[in-house]
């Protein structure tokens, strides 16, 4: 692939980057916080949990530059949100929860499927290597939130859905798209499912089985 093409985003499409970016960067800095990480410690996962899995789809795309490298004053937006959300926290003696982080990290799973997703699509993949650009987009920073934090990423153990959640907006934002629909539209709608499906995960428990060794039929 050409990496001398023009990669312009929609105002949408920035807007959706933007506050999925915001979402899994306070992800990383309550995850970060609940680790009993220093500052430096908490900017880096916040960090990871913001631009990993953007970065992942940029380079498997081959999309230069990378979208937090074109636009660096995300990079400094970033910095303030952790100075911010660090001193907002000690200021208010919050105690950072699980279960706290996983509510901006529900909203930036889904924003960053759909984002995701629309990008691979513009750069002319078919529709199923889209959804799961789509998939790693939204999915490929908290996995590396939670591994420098020591624990075994939450997509693959906690057992509710998530990287299925991101496969359903995926195919969401395809589907909208095939009835001819608002670009803004399939973006918002595709969001929406994913973050909705992600949310409805974590207030119901939903569940997916857990595999058991030697276990019987």
């Amino acid at each position: 692939m050409n990496s001398a093409v023009p990669w312009a985003l929609s105002h949408t499409q920035v807007a959706i980057e933007v506050v999925a970016t915001l979402s899994f960067a306070l992800s990383g800095v309550i995850e970060g916080a609940r680790k009993k990480l220093d500052a430096v410690g908490i900017c880096v996962v916040a960090g990871l949990a913001a631009f990993g899995g953007g970065t992942v789809r940029d380079v498997l795309l081959d999309r230069r530059p990378i979208f937090w490298m074109q636009h660096a004053i995300w990079v400094w937006v970033l910095l303030a949100l952790c100075i911010g959300a660090m001193v907002f926290m000690r200021a208010r003696h919050l105690e950072p929860t699980e279960r706290a982080m996983q509510w901006p990290d529900a909203l930036g799973l889904g924003l960053f499927t759909a984002g995701g997703a629309q990008i691979a699509l513009d750069a002319q993949m078919p529709a199923i290597i889209a959804v799961i650009l789509g998939m790693v987009t939204a999915v490929f920073g908290g996995v590396l939130r939670d591994i420098v934090c020591n624990e075994i990423p939450r997509v693959f153990s906690d057992h509710r859905p998530y990287a299925i959640c991101a496969f359903v907006g995926g195919w969401t934002l395809v589907g909208l798209q095939g009835l001819a629909l608002p670009p803004w539209l399939t973006l918002l709608g595709a969001a929406a499912v994913a973050t909705l499906l992600r949310a409805a995960a974590l207030v119901w428990d939903w569940r997916l089985p857990r595999w058991q060794a030697g276990s019987g039929p």
